[in-house]
């Protein structure tokens, strides 16, 4: 229950206004208004300050919750699954939660990826998703997805999702949840997804997700370095449910790792740069921090931190070096990115450092899906 339309009216502002004051739809913000859905807390935080009202005055309840009713097994699908980072994130959470989860579909464009996963998880995942009807995916609870950002085009006669997304990845993750109606999302994306296109990117995604598809839907920008990983990588996180749910985005993180924890003892000569490139590096930058890796930025600028600046796929070979002599292994970066050490590398140094740079950072994501499925089911 709200009175966000009753409070709107007294201060005399249109729909238009308010919903652009809060960066969401005006068709969101009808359904808000008309008790059809319920706002994330982030929006309703901005819905108040629009109004000049605090949140408890306008949303009623807004945080009553309800005991979780989970199926058992939980099934779920991996889109765009690279080398299985939700995979280990969810099973993480699950086991947490004290629940069984089951993947009943995954899949990943990637000849190399497919070869990681089928070696570490018994099964080998579907090819191109775009070739892949939504009817051959089996049913399912859960949607987990890190899917590519590209441009998406505004259509002037706004259909909805299949003019605004077709030609984009975003399409077929939005043309499932619509065929499977599954629960619940995960979806993962790079920190540039909010600025992309002037922000116009991640206002489509939403409003695709949210009133075209019917879900409640909030995200935030979280690092790698808040949860125990020595890896300042930035990622925005998008969840959403068919229940209405208040996220809290606060994390309290213990026992974090360092580079310490990270970095491998006996490391072979290959993976060490060569004289000319350490004696250049050492001659541009000094450091105090022990151990340390240094990043060389595009401009050429030497930094050095206690930490790994993040992993690119495509990046230099050297441009992160550890105390600015050498390369990182792949069993680092792969560490780096919280997965385990069981994890089978049966790859190419090359491929290995691709998907590592192209994963999803496991403890974070693990974090936030142990604290979102309580609040989705």
């Amino acid at each position: 229950m709200n009175k966000v339309k009753e409070i709107r009216k007294e201060r005399g502002m249109s729909q238009e206004v308010l919903a652009q004051y809060s960066e969401i739809s005006r068709k969101y913000l009808s359904l808000i208004e008309r008790q059809k859905a319920s706002p994330s807390i982030s929006i309703a935080i901005k819905i108040g300050g629009a109004l000049g009202v605090s949140i408890d005055k306008i949303f009623l309840d807004l945080s009553a919750t309800e005991k979780p009713a989970y199926p058992n097994p939980i099934r779920f699908v991996d889109l765009f699954c690279g080398i299985g980072g939700f995979r280990y994130a969810s099973q993480y959470a699950f086991n947490k939660l004290r629940l069984k989860g089951e993947c009943v579909f995954s899949s990943d464009i990637d000849k190399y990826a497919q070869t990681s996963y089928e070696a570490n998880f018994g099964e080998r995942p579907a090819g191109d998703i775009t070739k892949i009807e939504a009817s051959e995916i089996p049913d399912f609870d859960i949607l987990f997805g890190g899917f590519p950002c590209q441009a998406f085009s505004i259509c002037g006669l706004q259909k909805g999702f299949a003019d605004n997304t077709r030609g984009t990845l975003f399409f077929d993750i939005a043309r499932i949840i619509k065929e499977k109606q599954p629960q619940v999302f995960v979806l993962e994306n790079v920190k540039n997804l909010a600025s992309h296109d002037n922000g116009k990117t991640l206002k489509i995604i939403l409003e695709v997700l949210r009133d075209e598809l019917g879900y409640h839907v909030d995200y935030h920008l979280l690092n790698a370095l808040d949860f125990g990983l020595p890896q300042k990588r930035e990622r925005i996180i998008i969840i959403g449910s068919k229940k209405p749910f208040v996220m809290d985005w606060k994390f309290n993180i213990d026992n974090k790792k360092t580079l310490d924890d990270i970095l491998e003892k006996d490391v072979e000569k290959k993976h060490y740069a060569s004289p000319e490139i350490v004696a250049k590096r050492k001659s541009m930058h000094e450091t105090s921090v022990y151990p340390s890796i240094w990043h060389e930025n595009k401009a050429g600028n030497i930094s050095s931190y206690p930490y790994s600046c993040a992993l690119r796929a495509g990046a230099s070979y050297n441009y992160l070096l550890v105390n600015g002599e050498r390369r990182l292994t792949p069993r680092e970066m792969l560490r780096l990115q919280g997965f385990p050490d069981s994890y089978k590398i049966v790859v190419s140094d090359t491929q290995t450092r691709k998907q590592a740079g192209n994963a999803i950072p496991v403890d974070m994501v693990a974090r936030v899906i142990e604290k979102f499925l309580p609040l989705a089911f």
